[in-house]
Formats: structure tokens, sequence, C-alpha cells
């Protein structure tokens, strides 16, 4: 598929499942996609990362439309990728692939402003001039983490300072006004610090902004963090789906 606007129509149907791939119509990602579609189900495959990532998500129980979808596409797939899947969606990939577990997410929207309303926001704007000093605490706090440094230039990081030092940050991995969805992404803070709520307090303010924005706040999380988890229960996020991730390697 091509067509943007059909896409948009179909993947808003459910906006918190579908937030990335919405957000990856934006200009600033969509040359890194390619779309699959059958019927009224849709996958996309991201370029941006080596190796690449194949999003795939149904609400059925089991996926039967997915696994049809995702077998039609198994001679177009690379043969080795990422892969975020609903569960059960992996069947359809596991006598062509080695398929190797990376763990369940969850997805989560924020729903519930009283409770976000409850939370003292910090933190100050990052943007491109603070690259240098973010990739710093990254390697402290979250080296494994996924940042694209173009991210900075949305203006939605926020970061939180100690005598001038940056010891904690709230980011995005998804900012796309036009679809309106945002998700959080890159949220860490210094190991010495932690503990104080300065995570918190960043992703209440960065929650803030995007609302400004945005119509749906979402994100992706371990579903075995539970320390994550319930930070941002308390800022208002509600579970939408789990899924799991896997990479795929042809057999």
């Amino acid at each position: 598929m091509h067509d943007r606007d059909e896409l948009a129509e179909l993947l808003r149907r459910d906006p918190a499942l579908h937030a990335y791939e919405l957000g990856d119509l934006d200009d600033f990602f969509w040359p890194y996609t390619t779309w699959y579609r059958r019927d009224d189900t849709v996958a996309l495959l991201y370029h941006g990362g080596d190796p690449p990532t194949l999003l795939a998500f149904d609400r059925g129980q089991p996926p039967t439309a997915l696994i049809r979808l995702l077998e039609g596409m198994l001679p177009l797939l690379p043969r080795r990728c990422y892969a975020h899947l609903s569960p059960g969606a992996e069947h359809a990939l596991v006598g062509h692939f080695r398929v190797e577990p990376g763990g369940t997410h969850r997805k989560m929207a924020l729903t519930d402003m009283t409770r976000l309303d409850l939370v003292r926001p910090a933190g100050e704007v990052l943007g491109p001039a603070d690259l240098g000093e973010l990739t710093t605490l990254y390697q402290v706090a979250y080296p494994d983490n996924w940042f694209d440094p173009r991210m900075l230039a949305t203006g939605q990081y926020i970061g939180v300072r100690q005598e001038g030092a940056l010891v904690a940050v709230a980011g995005v991995h998804v900012w796309s006004p036009t679809y309106g969805v945002s998700a959080l992404g890159n949220v860490a803070t210094h190991p010495a610090v932690r503990g104080q709520g300065l995570a918190t307090a960043a992703v209440a303010a960065l929650c803030r902004r995007l609302l400004d924005t945005t119509d749906h706040i979402t994100l992706n999380v371990k579903a075995d963090n539970q320390a994550a988890v319930a930070l941002y229960t308390r800022l208002g996020f509600t579970p939408v789906a789990d899924y799991s991730e896997y990479l795929l390697t042809a057999r």
C-alpha cells in the first residue's frame, strides 16, 4: 500500500493500538516505511533501524486476519528483522523463520487526566544543542534505549537538571500533530538520583505539553517492569493491549 489517507483511515479505527504506525505516516518517518494490507488488517515494515522492524497488531483472539496477512508477506520479509506482534501472530512465521522471543510488552494510553493533575511537572525543553549531554546521560542510565537524535528537533524532550547537570529526561518515539498521536519513549534517570521522582515529574511535564498538539498519548513498556508500569499508572495511563517482541532470522 502507498496511500497514506487510506492507511490513516484504517489505523484510526484503533488509534491507541496503532499509535506508532499512525506516527510513521508522518513525513518524518514515511520514507523508511513499507506497508502491507489484507482486507482491513495492516502491517508495517520500518526500515529506519538495523535490522528493520515489523509491526503487526490485531485485537482478534486468535488474530486470524493478521496471521493470513503475515502468511502472504512471507516471501517479502527481510531475512533478518525484529517483530512486534499481537499474541498468536508469531505462528504465521515459525515455519520460515527462527523466532527468538524478546519478551512481552504492554501498550498503555493516557486516559485519566485527574491522576496527571496530581503530579507536579518539572523540567525544561531540550533541543539539538543538548544532544551531547543527553547522549552521555543515556550511556549511563539507559544504554539499550532506542533514540533517534532527529527527535530532539521536535521540541518534545523534557530534561531535569540538578546543579546544572542533566539527570533525568522524558522524550518521545512518536510525535504527530498531523495524525493526532504521540508515544512516550527514552525516559531515563541517572542512577545516582533515582527514587526522587524526577522521571515522573519530567513525564508529567511532557504529557501536558503533548496534550496541546495530540489527542492520544501512548507508550510501550515491558510488561514485567513493575516499577515503570506503576509510574505510568500513577500518571493516568491504562493498559491497551499486550504484544510480544521477537528477533526473526530466516531458516
